[in-house]
């Protein structure tokens, strides 16, 4: 016998209430909210070790460096990056960013396949004058980073390994790889 079961989206003001009250993060993809997993220690500390470093280096000027709890507007779905750089000034209190100009992705085994495809078509969606310029994504297995970067006909990418320095024009940015990786190259 078959089932039928009427799925409900929900509205952009009806997801951001929510969320305001929810012990649990969601992204909302089509009017569809999806729980969000907790991160690997791993995952985390290369997070804090690419926060920590852009927030150092962007003191000051007009850009702030957000981890994990900032969601980030794509029209009418909602993600939270790892790590995202605006550079736009929003006064006030407020819940989530429309027009990053970099966003950084921890993969994991769970997420990889949704932060290599699903995020970054949506992410290159953002197409405002202040939007999106660098989507980087930081593999926590193995060292290895790369960056796909907007240019005038469309987008390129650019890999970095353990020998290299990375470089993040978008916010004028460049550190080794390795001092990210340096909390957790002994992490079982």
């Amino acid at each position: 016998m078959s089932v039928k079961t009427e799925l409900n989206t929900l509205t952009v003001e009806d997801y951001l209430t929510g969320e305001q009250h929810s012990e649990v993060r969601h992204e909302l993809v089509q009017g569809q909210p999806c729980a969000m997993v907790g991160t690997s220690n791993i995952n985390n500390l290369i997070t804090i070790a690419l926060v920590s470093a852009l927030r150092s280096h962007l003191r000051g000027g007009p850009c702030r460096a957000y981890m994990a709890d900032m969601r980030v507007r794509v029209s009418d779905d909602f993600y939270y990056p790892d790590v995202t750089v605006s550079c736009t000034p929003v006064p006030g209190p407020f819940y989530f960013i429309a027009d990053p100009v970099l966003i950084a992705e921890v993969l994991s085994e769970s997420t990889e396949r949704i932060d290599r495809h699903e995020k970054r078509l949506a992410y290159q969606r953002l197409t405002s004058l202040t939007s999106l310029k660098e989507y980087v994504l930081v593999t926590q297995d193995k060292v290895s980073i790369e960056v796909y970067r907007r240019l005038e006909r469309g987008w390129e990418l650019e890999r970095f390994s353990e020998n290299d320095t990375l470089r993040l024009e978008a916010v004028g940015f460049t550190i080794p790889v390795t001092d990210l990786y340096q909390d957790v190259m002994n992490v079982p």
